[in-house]
């Protein structure tokens, strides 16, 4: 039997092509069947008229998938192309796309054009090895979702994977404001502990300072009420320590100094200024002092008054001296003013003794002149002419004395008149004179011895 030739036969080496390709097909088949056996992948990627199409598998890794499926992160495999090969629930949810619109498409439909560029990079640093960043993601509603990225490359060198963990970071981005928010008011709280640590440092020391001091001394808030009182106060009121109310040194004031003082510690808090003020204070026996009242405004950097120092002084014996100064004073003053009433009687007086007696002993030097004229010298006794220059002598000593009146009278008057010498010799003569009678009738001597000093000013 015999056969003809057909054009459509093989020839041996397309035959040996064909057996080629079938053994490798089939070399795949079981490849791939092996695979799907062993778990070694997730899913299958089928090439239909519509595009590719992904199948998953489920094998013995079938918890593994369930944990990516219910984690808060996204995850997804790319291909080379950034065609998703697996897309959990939550990139789906994250996207706002159904699932089903993931799987089997291009990736890059999700980055925003402006970070295209960054996202390549970040893919290909992927492929290379590992990588990471931070960029928005273009929802399916068109809005943009920050994200944390982090890519690295999966499977055998003949079909790798492109594994990608994606982490919404706005909530991070909200936590790290709040933990910036908590953490700028911790570091307030911090400095305000510290401010307090310091005051309360500052407020020790000033009370050591206080207590120390030999002085009742206080301590108010910036309102002007009571908020420290030194033990001096308690000594001297003997009140006790644990009874302070801010009424407690208003109770111990006079009734008359009470008014004065309160407005005067008003003036000072609405001013700010420095307070200086007398006032009584009564002690734990029940006697009013006199305190000399001291209070002083103690700022802050920023000039705000922080707390109120002040201080009392126990002034009692300073103002009891005072108040007899005072008196003397007063008292000195009308004995100036009675002398100086007597000063003006005195020089009427003496104006009218040298006016009333200035007529007489002119009158007797009158008659001593006649007695002179009519007794001739030769006709007197012996002893006449003695009495007559004595009767003269009285007569001129008694003008000088009206003149010598007149000016004590001048010098009262004027104490600015020019200072004369004065020979003492002819003024202790005239006393003399003044005094014989008395001497002769006493029978006294005098002794004169003014040769250092016979004339003064």
């Amino acid at each position: 039997m015999s056969f003809e030739s057909d054009s459509r036969t093989p020839t041996p080496a397309q035959l040996a092509r064909e057996n080629e390709e079938l053994r490798q097909q089939l070399l795949e088949a079981e490849e791939l069947l092996t695979a799907i056996r062993t778990g070694s992948i997730d899913a299958l990627a089928v090439q239909g008229p519509d595009g590719p199409r992904i199948f998953t598998l489920e094998g013995a890794d079938q918890s593994y998938r369930t944990l990516i499926e219910q984690m808060n992160e996204g995850a997804l495999l790319l291909s080379p192309d950034t065609t998703v090969l697996y897309c959990n629930a939550c990139l789906a949810g994250l996207l706002e796309a159904p699932l089903e619109t993931l799987m089997g498409n291009s990736f890059g439909q999700f980055v925003p054009d402006e970070f295209e560029e960054y996202w390549q990079k970040l893919v290909t640093d992927g492929w290379a090895g590992k990588s990471r960043g931070e960029m928005p993601l273009r929802t399916a509603n068109g809005r943009l979702r920050p994200m944390a990225l982090a890519l690295n490359a999966l499977g055998p060198a003949e079909a790798p994977v492109l594994a990608v963990i994606a982490t919404d970071v706005s909530a991070r981005r909200e936590i790290s404001v709040i933990r910036a928010r908590v953490a700028a008011q911790n570091e307030l709280l911090g400095l305000q502990q510290q401010e307090l640590r310091a005051q309360a440092k500052e407020a020790a020391e000033t009370s050591r300072i206080l207590e120390g001091l030999p002085h009742i001394a206080w301590t108010a808030s910036p309102e002007g009420e009571s908020t420290y009182l030194n033990r001096r106060w308690f000594a001297y009121t003997g009140q006790d320590p644990e009874n302070v109310t801010p009424a407690l040194i208003e109770a111990h004031l006079h009734p008359d100094d009470l008014l004065p003082a309160m407005r005067s510690w008003e003036q000072a808090l609405t001013d700010g200024e420095a307070l200086e003020l007398e006032c009584r204070i009564r002690d734990a026996d029940g006697h009013y002092r006199w305190m000399l009242g001291r209070a002083l405004p103690w700022r802050d950097e920023q000039g705000e008054i922080v707390r109120w120092i002040g201080t009392y002084t126990d002034m009692h014996e300073q103002k009891l001296a005072l108040a007899r100064i005072d008196e003397a004073q007063h008292e000195l003053r009308d004995n100036n003013a009675q002398l100086t009433r007597i000063n003006a009687d005195l020089d009427n007086f003496i104006y009218t003794a040298s006016h009333d007696l200035r007529s007489p002993i002119t009158n007797i030097e009158g008659l001593l002149e006649t007695l002179n004229q009519e007794l001739p010298a030769r006709q007197r006794p012996d002893t006449v002419e003695p009495v007559l220059r004595m009767m003269q002598d009285s007569v001129d000593r008694f003008k000088r004395t009206i003149e010598n009146l007149t000016d004590i009278s001048k010098l009262q008057k004027d104490s600015t008149l020019p200072r004369t010498p004065v020979a003492l010799s002819s003024l202790i003569e005239d006393v003399r004179l003044d005094l014989q009678p008395l001497m002769q009738t006493a029978a006294g001597e005098l002794e004169i011895d003014i040769a250092e000093c016979a004339t003064v000013v």
